[in-house]
C-alpha cells in the first residue's frame, strides 16, 4: 500500500479516495501498460506543499518573538514568503510594503490550515506561522516605504489593523513570476516601483539584496530596511549605515548601496534604531540595489567590498517569462447511468501529475467557449479543456500557484480572478504561453486577519463589474492571535463575518451585511438577487439560507460591527441539523437545459453532502421558503457550483477537511439533466389555511387526496451564544409539535397539493413528510423543510383549488402525540438514531478521528474523560445524557465546542437507546 493511503498506521478505504483519484496520464506517449499503472490509486505520491522551483507562497506570519534586538510588534496577515536561494528567505508584507523578516536556514514551517491538511487530509490543528530559521533582518508593523518623510510606529502592545495602506499613500500592485524569481510591484505616492529580492554570500555569510526600478520620484522617498531595538552605537561610513549591538559592538546590522561610484540612494541611520534608504526627489533611479546584512563587526570591510562588487540587473520581465509547468495531464471521466432526472458525472482530477501536486478543487469557473479554470485550496489554478459530453479526454494544465487558501474563482471577460486571503488576484498571462506571469492585485481593500477561520469564503461577480465577497467569522478554532470577543469567536479583523461589495476598479468596498458566522454566496445576475448561507454554530441555531439586502444584520453578535442595535433579519428558511449541519455554497441555474431546475437556486451541503433545491415564496409579507434534497451520487463534500455556458449543466466542486458524512477527499462533478421525469417539489406556499406544495410531476389523485399520507411537524430554535440549538414548541417548552392534516386536495393541474392544517402560525421550522405517487406510478416519499415567516391568507383559487371545505380547519386543535414516544429503548434503535441524527458524521463508532469533529465512541463508556478546563469524569450514563442535552458544559480535551443541543429533538427513550448502543460497542 502506498504511503499516500496511510494515516497514523491506518489506511484510507477505497471509498475515501473515490472522489480524489481518477485515471490520468501525461501527453508524453505513454504505452497502454503505463497508463494502466497510472490508473492505480496506490501509484499516487505527493511532494511537499512548498515547491522548490516556485519563488513564493502567500501566507501570514507572526514574527513577534524573534528574540533580543528585533521588534516585537511584527505580525502580518498577508505576506509573500520568498525563496531567495542559498537557504535565504524573506517575508514581504503586502499591506505595509515592508520586509517583515528575512532569515536563513529552514523555510517557514507548514502550519496553516491548507498546509497541515495537504497530505494529512483531515488535520485541522493549524497554528500561526512562526520562524524556525535564523532571523537576521526585521521591521515592525509600520510602513516600509513612505513619501516626503520617514514614518515609524513601534509598540510592544501594537495590534495590527489587518488593512492595507490607503492607496493614495502606497499600494501593493502585484508580483511577477520570472523563472524562479519574484519581482514585486507597488507604488509609493505617485511613484511606481519594481523590486527583485535576492541574496548573495560572502565569507560564509548571507546578505540580502533588494534591486529596484523606480519611475522618477517627484518627492523624496524613504525605505526602512531594518529595525534594531537594542542598539549600542550607530554610524554611516563609506556609504554604509551600521547599527551595532552588544557592549563591545561585536555584532552589526548594515545596509549599503550596491555598485561602484556615486548613487542617488543614501543609506542612513535614524533614531539609533532604524536603517533607512533615502531616495531624493527627481533621482534617476532606473535600476539600483541595496545590500542588507547582519553579522560579526569584524567582517565590515568584507561587506563593504561585497557592496561595491555587487551588480544586479532586473531581467526583461514585463513581457512574461519562461513557463513553469509545460506538461498537460489528461483524465478520463465517468458518466453516471441515466437512472433519474438528475445524475452526477465524475470528472477525473489530475492527481497523477509530474509535480506530484495535490488537487483539492475549491471552485470552478468557465470561459465563454466552455473551457474552465479551477482553483484548489492548495493555492493552484488549473486550466481545463475537453469538457464535453463523454468526458473521455479532459485536459488539465497548471496556470498559477502560490496563492493563500483561495476558495473562489471567477472568469470575467476571459480574465481569471481568484479570491484568497491575499485579496482578489487577477491573473495575467503576458506572453500567452498558458501560464500566469503577473499576479495582479485587483483588490486588497478588505481587511484580513491571521485567524484561520476568517477565510476568504466566497466571491461572485455582478454585471456592473463589481464583486460581492463573503468573509468567514474569526472562530476560536486556531490560531488565536487576537483576543476572545464572544463565545466561539476571536476579534479577527473588523470585517470578519461580513458580506462586502467591491467596486469595479477594486479600489473601494462597502459593507452589505454583517452578523454572519461563515457565509457563502449565490448571485442571480438576471434578477440581481444576492443570497447567502451561514454555518450553524454559536449564535446560529441551525443552518439558514438568506436573501441579502444592504444593511442586513443576521444575529451573530461578535460580527455585528455596528454601533446601532439593528433588528435581526430572518432567513428565507432554516434547515434542521440532522438534514444539513454544515452549509456551504449556492448556485443559480441559468439557461434552459436543466429541465425543471432551470431558474432554481441550488444549495450545497458540505456535511451531508449533497445538493438541495431551494423554493422561494415571495407572495408572503416576508420572504420565506424551503428546501428538498436532489438525490444523486456525491462521492466527496459538495462546496460550490457553476454553470457551464456551453452545455448549460451545473459543475460541482468540493474537498474534505472539516468533517462530512462523505469520506471522499475531493471531486469535480457535473450535475446533468437526463430528460427523465423529475419528482421534486417545485413550489411552496404557507399561510393561514395550511400548506401548498407543488411538484414537477403530475400526482396520483388517490394518494394526494388522502391526508394520512402527510405528516407535518414544527418547532422553533433559540438563538443563544451556545453552539446550535435544541427544538422548542411554539409555547417555549422543549420538543416538536406534530400537527393534524385535516384534509388534502389535488389542484386542477394535478401538480399541487393543499394540506389543510389548523393553527398555522409563524414558526422557524416546519417539516412535511409525504408518501405520494406520481401519475405515472413513481413513489415519492421524501421530506420537505421550510420556514413560515408570515402566515397570511392563501389565494386557493389562484393555485387551482376549488370546493375546498375550510370548515375542516375548525376541528379540535390539539397536538398529535407520536406513538414512538413510549417505545422501549433498545441498542438497535440507538444505532439507527446515531445515523439519522447525523452523529455518525462527527463521532466514529470505532476509534477513527480523521475528519471527525467529536471524539470517537469506542471505549467511551466507563472511560475517564479529560476536559479542556482541566477536570475529568467517568463517562457513565449521566455524563452521556448530559453531553447530548448540554454539550457545551464539558468539552473533551483536544476538541472544540461544535455540537448542538438535542433538547426537544430526542426523547428520554431515544437518549437511553443511544446510551445502550454506545455500551454495545466493542472495547479495544
Amino acid at each position: 500500500m502506498h504511503p499516500f493511503l496511510k494515516k497514523s498506521g491506518k489506511y484510507l478505504s477505497a471509498i475515501a479516495i473515490s472522489g480524489l483519484v481518477a485515471a490520468s496520464f501525461l501527453l508524453t506517449g505513454y504505452t497502454d501498460t503505463e497508463k494502466e499503472i497510472l490508473d492505480r490509486p496506490d501509484s499516487l505520491e505527493l511532494n511537499p506543499f512548498v515547491e522548490p522551483g516556485f519563488p513564493f507562497i502567500s501566507t501570514s506570519i507572526d514574527a513577534r518573538k524573534l528574540g533580543n534586538g528585533f521588534p516585537k510588534d511584527n505580525m502580518a496577515g498577508r505576506t509573500l514568503a520568498l525563496q531567495l536561494g542559498d537557504s535565504a528567505y524573506a517575508c514581504f508584507d503586502t499591506d505595509l510594503l515592508r520586509w517583515s523578516v528575512a532569515w536563513t536556514g529552514k523555510f517557514l514551517p507548514m502550519t496553516l490550515l491548507a498546509q497541515v491538511s495537504y497530505k494529512d487530509f483531515f488535520n485541522k490543528n493549524n497554528q500561526v506561522t512562526t520562524l524556525t530559521g535564523r532571523p537576521l533582518i526585521a521591521t515592525g508593523s509600520y510602513v516600509g516605504w513612505s513619501a516626503g518623510k520617514p514614518e515609524f510606529q513601534s509598540s510592544d502592545t501594537y495590534q495590527p489593523t489587518w488593512r492595507p495602506l490607503p492607496a493614495e499613500k502606497a499600494r501593493w500592485n502585484g508580483v511577477y513570476v520570472f523563472d524562479k524569481r519574484a519581482i514585486l510591484n507597488y507604488s509609493v505616492g505617485s511613484t511606481n516601483i519594481y523590486e527583485m529580492p535576492g541574496s548573495v554570500t560572502f565569507d560564509n555569510q548571507t546578505a540580502f539584496t533588494r534591486t529596484f526600478q523606480l519611475e522618477k520620484p517627484t518627492e523624496a522617498l524613504f525605505l526602512t530596511a531594518a529595525e534594531i531595538t537594542n542598539a549600542t552605537y550607530s554610524e554611516v561610513k563609506n556609504g554604509v549605515a551600521y547599527i551595532y549591538q552588544g557592549a563591545n559592538r561585536d555584532t552589526v546590522t548594515a545596509v549599503g548601496i550596491a555598485g561602484k561610484g556615486k548613487s542617488a540612494l543614501k543609506a542612513e541611520v535614524r533614531d539609533n534604531k532604524y536603517l533607512t534608504i533615502h531616495v531624493p526627489a527627481g533621482s534617476d533611479a532606473s535600476s539600483m540595489s541595496i545590500v542588507i546584512w547582519k553579522g560579526s563587526a569584524k567582517l565590515k570591510s568584507k561587506f563593504e567590498k561585497l557592496c561595491r562588487k555587487t551588480q544586479i540587473i532586473l531581467p526583461e520581465f514585463k513581457s512574461g517569462g519562461p513557463g513553469q509547468w509545460k506538461e498537460t495531464v489528461v483524465t478520463h471521466g465517468q458518466l453516471a447511468p441515466d437512472t433519474a432526472a438528475f445524475v452526477t458525472d465524475l470528472l477525473g482530477l489530475p492527481l497523477h501529475n509530474p509535480w506530484k501536486r495535490n488537487v483539492r478543487v475549491a471552485d470552478i469557473s468557465f470561459f465563454k467557449d466552455g473551457h474552465a479554470a479551477a482553483v484548489t485550496f492548495d493555492g493552484d489554478v488549473w486550466l481545463i479543456e475537453g469538457i464535453d459530453q463523454d468526458l473521455k479526454n479532459v485536459r488539465w494544465r497548471r496556470f498559477a500557484s502560490g496563492l493563500h487558501e483561495p476558495m473562489s474563482i471567477e472568469v470575467v471577460k476571459d480574465k481569471i480572478y481568484v479570491f484568497g486571503r491575499e485579496g482578489i488576484v487577477r491573473l495575467n498571462d503576458l506572453n500567452n504561453d498558458g501560464m500566469a506571469d503577473f499576479y495582479e492585485n485587483f483588490s486588497n481593500v478588505m481587511a484580513q486577519s491571521s485567524e484561520s477561520r476568517e477565510w476568504a469564503a466566497d466571491m461572485v461577480y455582478a454585471p456592473d463589474g463589481s464583486f460581492y465577497i463573503a468573509k468567514g467569522g474569526s472562530l476560536s478554532n486556531g490560531p488565536g492571535v487576537t483576543a476572545q470577543v464572544g463565545k466561539g469567536f476571536r476579534a479577527g479583523s473588523d470585517e470578519n463575518g461580513t458580506v462586502l461589495k467591491i467596486s469595479p476598479d477594486g479600489r473601494k468596498s462597502e459593507v452589505v451585511a454583517t452578523g454572519l458566522r461563515g457565509p457563502y454566496l449565490g448571485f442571480n445576475s438576471e434578477k440581481g438577487i444576492l443570497t447567502s448561507t451561514d454555518q450553524q454554530g454559536n449564535f446560529v441555531p441551525s443552518s439558514p439560507i438568506y436573501v441579502l439586502k444592504k444593511g442586513d444584520y443576521f444575529g451573530v453578535i461578535p460580527t455585528l460591527h455596528r454601533k446601532d442595535k439593528p433588528a435581526i433579519t430572518p432567513p428565507l428558511t432554516w434547515i434542521p441539523h440532522r438534514v444539513d449541519r454544515s452549509s456551504l455554497g449556492q448556485a443559480w441555474i441559468t439557461g434552459n437545459k436543466m429541465g425543471p431546475l432551470s431558474g432554481s437556486l441550488i444549495h450545497f451541503s458540505f456535511g451531508r453532502p449533497g445538493l438541495f433545491r431551494v423554493l422561494i415564496d415571495s407572495t408572503s409579507a416576508i420572504l420565506q421558503g424551503g428546501v428538498s434534497v436532489i438525490h444523486a451520487n456525491y462521492p466527496a463534500p459538495t462546496s460550490k457550483g457553476t454553470m457551464n455556458p456551453v452545455d448549460e449543466q451545473l459543475y460541482i466542486t468540493g474537498f474534505n477537511l472539516w468533517g462530512s458524512t462523505s469520506n471522499g477527499i475531493s471531486s469535480l462533478l457535473r450535475l446533468r439533466y437526463t430528460g427523465k421525469p423529475s419528482y421534486l417539489p417545485a413550489m411552496i406556499r404557507a399561510g393561514k389555511q395550511g400548506i401548498i406544495l407543488g411538484f414537477d410531476a403530475e400526482l396520483d389523485a388517490a394518494t394526494a387526496s388522502n391526508p394520512e399520507n402527510f405528516r407535518v411537524k414544527r418547532w422553533d430554535y433559540k438563538r443563544t451564544e451556545e453552539y446550535g440549538s435544541g427544538h422548542y414548541k411554539t409555547d417555549g417548552t422543549s420538543g416538536e409539535e406534530t400537527l393534524a392534516v385535516t384534509a388534502s386536495y389535488l389542484s386542477a393541474d394535478r401538480k399541487k397539493v393543499l394540506l389543510l392544517v389548523p393553527d398555522m402560525k409563524e414558526v422557524m421550522q416546519m417539516e412535511v413528510v409525504y408518501q405520494l405517487k406520481s401519475r405515472d406510478g413513481h413513489k415519492m416519499n421524501d421530506p420537505f423543510w421550510f420556514t413560515v415567516n408570515s402566515a397570511g391568507n392563501l389565494n386557493l383559487d389562484q393555485y387551482g383549488f376549488k370546493n375546498v371545505d375550510l370548515a375542516r380547519l375548525s376541528v379540535e386543535k390539539k397536538e398529535i402525540v407520536s406513538a414512538k414516544k413510549d417505545e422501549m429503548a433498545t441498542a438497535e434503535k440507538g444505532k439507527a438514531l446515531f445515523q439519522k441524527m447525523a452523529c455518525v458524521a462527527c463521532h466514529s463508532e470505532g476509534l477513527k478521528t480523521d475528519g471527525m469533529y467529536g471524539p470517537p465512541f469506542q471505549n467511551l463508556y466507563k472511560s475517564e474523560r479529560h476536559f479542556e478546563d482541566g477536570t475529568s469524569i467517568i463517562a457513565d450514563e449521566k455524563y452521556i445524557k448530559e453531553s447530548i442535552l448540554s454539550p457545551s458544559l464539558k468539552i473533551v480535551k483536544g476538541y472544540n465546542e461544535e455540537m448542538p443541543s438535542f433538547v426537544g429533538v430526542l426523547s428520554d427513550s431515544d437518549i437511553e437507546s443511544i446510551i445502550l448502543h454506545i455500551k454495545t460497542l466493542p472495547k479495544k
